[in-house]
């Protein structure tokens, strides 16, 4: 049967609404509102007419009234600063809550102990390969930082922020893009720092994580955002600790790493690779960019 050829009714409606239609019916009822737009109308309002509407309609109060309250905060911080540029604030407000939980939370915090770590490893304890063991870790951090910042375990306001017009793929790329933004400079001006010793060079890591952090967004569409980080960092991290960790040649685990970091990091044909990688790793998310509206 096609959605054209029926249309719900007063009554499934009404039962729709107040929860007793049987399971199946609604899913072929939700699904017939996606393309019926007179149906759609008369089951919102059926569902404002009965207890649900009430609940909605505190709520939504409840969601506008804070809103209003946080509007008005910023408004006066802004005003009673006496900065130039200050009634700026609000936006600066908005776009650091667009930037997600993790840029906003402790994770940029946790980049920064990473760079400062591996900082004070190769000059303060005078470890040679430093610099191997951060860019070792540098590809999973960005891929972290997105699932820490898309999700209900991460979000409280996920549901709203994912049901917003700028939700799905665009809020997710958004939160993307400030993650990568706080961590490829960190990581980076630290690899700078660091003295080579025969490790590839501090950028040779930011297309590895560009492709990293591409793919962990095109497996999630499969199977949610946490799954496909953990399998993009722990097979990243098998990649290139299990062969430096297990090889029978002579020499530091340190020096071994730096070897097989220059095999997958050094090198036009390398280089190209990731790039090639992170194409299609773009390509498979515009492809699939519906489902990011409902993902896990």
């Amino acid at each position: 049967m096609t959605h054209a050829r029926w249309h719900a009714t007063d009554t499934l409606a009404a039962r729709y609404a107040d929860g007793t239609l049987p399971e199946s019916e609604a899913w072929s009822l939700e699904k017939h509102l996606e393309h019926c737009t007179s149906c759609a109308t008369r089951v919102s309002h059926a569902v404002r007419a009965g207890t649900a509407g009430a609940v909605l309609g505190e709520v939504r109060e409840a969601v506008l009234r804070e809103a209003l309250l946080q509007e008005a905060l910023f408004q006066e911080l802004g005003s009673r600063s006496g900065v130039p540029g200050a009634g700026r604030f609000p936006r600066l407000a908005r776009a650091l809550w667009a930037a997600g939980p993790a840029v906003r939370g402790a994770w940029s915090l946790a980049v920064l102990v990473v760079a400062l770590g591996a900082v004070a490893l190769g000059y303060g304890a005078g470890v040679a390969g430093a610099r191997p063991l951060l860019l070792a870790l540098a590809p999973a951090v960005p891929v972290l930082g997105v699932a820490l910042s898309y999700g209900p375990y991460a979000d409280p306001v996920h549901e709203i922020a994912a049901a917003s017009p700028s939700g799905g793929l665009r809020l997710l790329l958004t939160r993307t893009v400030a993650v990568l933004l706080v961590s490829l400079p960190l990581l980076t001006l630290a690899g700078l720092l660091l003295p080579g010793s025969g490790a590839p060079g501090a950028a040779a890591w930011l297309l590895p994580g560009l492709a990293l952090t591409l793919a962990s967004l095109a497996l999630a569409g499969y199977v949610g955002s946490r799954a496909g980080a953990a399998v993009t960092c722990g097979g990243w991290l098998c990649a290139v600790l299990a062969p430096a960790l297990t090889s029978p040649s002579d020499g530091a685990p340190l020096a071994r790493l730096a070897e097989q970091l220059s095999a997958v990091l050094d090198g036009p044909l390398a280089q190209g690779t990731w790039a090639a990688s992170a194409v299609l790793c773009a390509a498979a998310l515009a492809a699939r960019r519906a489902v990011y509206d409902r993902l896990p």
